[in-house]
């Protein structure tokens, strides 16, 4: 007797096939299914690909990755926790990827990792920004050190875009342990409050391991780590978010060859009037505070002064502005804190935003009115010795066009830091109302009044009197700078933004040729 084979199964016709498609991508559009949903609705959280397309420009999305999910799982969803893929913000490229809570919580997992890192590789070839929508448990427990290793394998394609992209991380949920550290690379952090947190180790866990109580706001919570430094910006509400990525990406090339976008150059060629309020804006008062941003808002294009890290190292404002249209990055005091003088968070938030200027080829604009670095056992301690070295280094590093404007103060070893000529800045020039000098006024008074008996003595508060109003009338002046050529001139404040203007227009072809070495070396 014959054995006879099967029958061959008729072959698909192109319609069952594209109904499987179909079927498959709408799986694939809530992998988690229907109880997953109704979780996430409860929490009151965007879908993934909802929070992607409030960010992008409409109908710019194309997804990539869409069916991909952990080979050999049979409990495999699709996405594998996370979407990715390409877009527009202002009608310019970027990769963007968010975490899919219904997803096992977002967690890192194979072809998370793989996906991620595409993504990667795409910016870097086309040379866009990228952007992180966190939302996720971090590891993915059940898959051991294959989450960890795609953990390792994103830190490392972190470091190989630094500096060629911008890297942006938005935090919407927990960022906790491994987690946090991709956001942390990344060039800037936006969270929203009272729903973004990032920690490396819980509250629970702390409690247990040191005995420490401490609540889940004071600890990670977003206010708390951006006053640390950790986070850049803390806005209201996930729509505040995507609006400060994008208008953050408009002072911004595509990548550090590029050019950034030019904003209505031109405008207001002569003195405005607003240009005129500058003459009367300095209190006459060498103690009396006011606030740097109604400078600021007066002498950069159109009043648009965009702040970045506002909450931490308040006493240093670095910021986003325009000058004839063209971005520049600036470096201020603010003596509206603590009269200006530098901390270490200040010292560490002007350092990251020089050298992140530097990298996207943003020129710099400082502007002063500090007495000087903040003393203190507890500053001292927190090694502002060091991290006022970091500032140093990284203003000399910088090779972009430098504006220096003293507006008042400009004390010790503070004047070096903020753009002093002697740290290569290009153009330095001084209000009348500067005081340029190695301590104030007060200071050397009281270093004079201390070889006294008595300092207290009505005769020696009369000697006190007198020097400091000598001091500030013939040593702590603009003039014997100008005189020996450590500033350009003193100018009136009124023709400040043309005049970073003309030095901006100058220094457009700038360039410096350094000694070639493998990296310099930044006290650490």
């Amino acid at each position: 007797m014959t054995e006879t084979s099967p029958a061959p199964h008729p072959p698909r016709t192109t319609a069952q096939l594209l109904a499987e498609l179909r079927e498959k991508l709408e799986l694939a559009k809530e992998p988690g299914g229907e109880k997953a949903v109704a979780k996430r609705e409860k929490k009151g959280i965007p879908s993934a690909r909802a929070r992607i397309h409030a960010l992008l420009d409409p109908g710019s999305f194309l997804e990539i990755g869409a069916l991909a999910k952990t080979p050999g799982d049979p409990d495999a969803l699709y996405g594998d926790g996370v979407v990715t893929g390409h877009g527009t913000i202002n009608g310019r490229p970027v990769g963007v990827f968010s975490h899919d809570q219904t997803v096992f919580q977002g967690s890192v997992g194979e072809m998370f990792g793989r996906k991620v890192a595409r993504l990667m590789e795409w910016v870097a070839m086309v040379g866009c920004p990228i952007i992180g929508i966190n939302d996720s448990a971090g590891a993915r427990i059940q898959d051991t050190a294959t989450s960890l290793a795609w953990y390792a394998e994103l830190g490392r394609r972190h470091e190989l875009l630094r500096g060629l992209v911008p890297e942006i991380s938005l935090i919407f949920g927990k960022c906790a342990g491994g987690a946090v550290y991709s956001p942390i690379q990344t060039d800037l952090v936006v969270a929203v409050r009272d729903q973004g947190y990032m920690f490396v180790t819980g509250p629970d866990v702390i409690k247990d391991v040191t005995g420490e109580d401490v609540s889940l706001d004071e600890l990670g919570g977003a206010d708390a780590q951006a006053r640390y430094g950790n986070i850049h910006q803390v806005v209201d509400s996930e729509a505040a978010a995507f609006q400060y990525v994008r208008d953050y990406l408009s002072f911004l090339p595509g990548n550090t060859f590029d050019d950034p976008p030019i904003v209505n150059p031109g405008l207001e060629p002569e003195v405005t009037p607003h240009d005129l309020e500058l003459d009367a804006i300095v209190p006459d008062a060498d103690n009396q505070a006011y606030d740097m941003m109604e400078i600021l808002l007066r002498i950069f294009d159109d009043g648009d002064v965009f702040q970045v890290g506002e909450q931490s190292g308040p006493a240093i404002i670095t910021a986003f502005a325009r000058v004839d249209g063209r971005p520049v990055g600036i470096i201020a005091n603010q003596p509206m804190y603590m009269s200006g003088a530098i901390d270490n968070e200040a010292s560490d938030k002007a350092a990251r935003f020089v050298r992140f200027c530097d990298s996207f080829n943003t020129p710099i604009v400082f502007v002063v009115d500090t007495p000087g670095f903040m003393p203190g056992v507890q500053q001292e301690k927190g090694g502002i010795i060091k991290r006022g070295g970091r500032f140093l280094n990284a203003v000399v590093e910088a090779d972009v066009p430098k504006v220096t404007i003293t507006i008042r103060k400009s004390y010790g070893g503070a004047y070096a830091v903020m753009g002093s000529k002697q740290l290569t800045a290009d153009f330095n020039f001084a209000w009348p109302t500067a005081r340029i000098a190695v301590i104030g006024a007060e200071g050397a008074a009281q270093l004079l009044v201390k070889r006294f008996p008595d300092p207290t003595a009505p005769e020696v508060q009369k000697i006190r009197a007198d020097f400091i109003e000598g001091y500030n009338t013939s040593l702590a002046t603009p003039w014997i700078a100008a005189e020996r050529g450590f500033i350009d001139g003193v100018i009136e404040p009124h023709e400040t933004r043309l005049l970073l203007r003309r030095c901006m227009h100058i220094l457009r072809d700038k360039q410096i040729n350094r000694v070639q070495r493998k990296h310099g070396l930044t006290p650490i």
